[in-house]
């Protein structure tokens, strides 16, 4: 299944991104990495990435979370995780890339 992705942005620095799909190397992968780029090269200091209908990553989507995470620290930003399906959630615990990153439950809670 190809990965889609949807922005939505606020004026006061914050953007939800709903990502559709696997976390996979490819060129769908390089399209959202590029979406990020754009917000956080803008005025987004806060995102907040919705992965409900995400049910894997692989070690080139874990590098794009590793790396957002890395672009909106250096701006004195936070990185949030929502809906993060159980086979991802494993993924992040094992590499242990849940010590920094940021993980709620519920996008609706999120959002709000």
């Amino acid at each position: 299944m190809l990965m889609t992705s949807t922005v939505e942005q606020s004026a006061d620095g914050k953007a939800v991104v709903t990502v559709n799909g696997a976390l996979t190397l490819g060129t769908s992968l390089k399209i959202l990495d590029g979406q990020i780029q754009h917000l956080v090269d803008g005025d987004v200091r806060d995102l907040l990435l919705d992965l409900s209908a995400v049910d894997y990553a692989d070690s080139a989507g874990l590098g794009l979370l590793i790396h957002t995470y890395g672009l909106l620290d250096a701006k004195q930003g936070k990185l949030r995780l929502t809906g993060v399906q159980p086979r991802v959630a494993e993924l992040i615990r094992m590499t242990k890339l849940d010590t920094f990153l940021l993980i709620g439950e519920s996008s609706e809670a999120a959002r709000a």
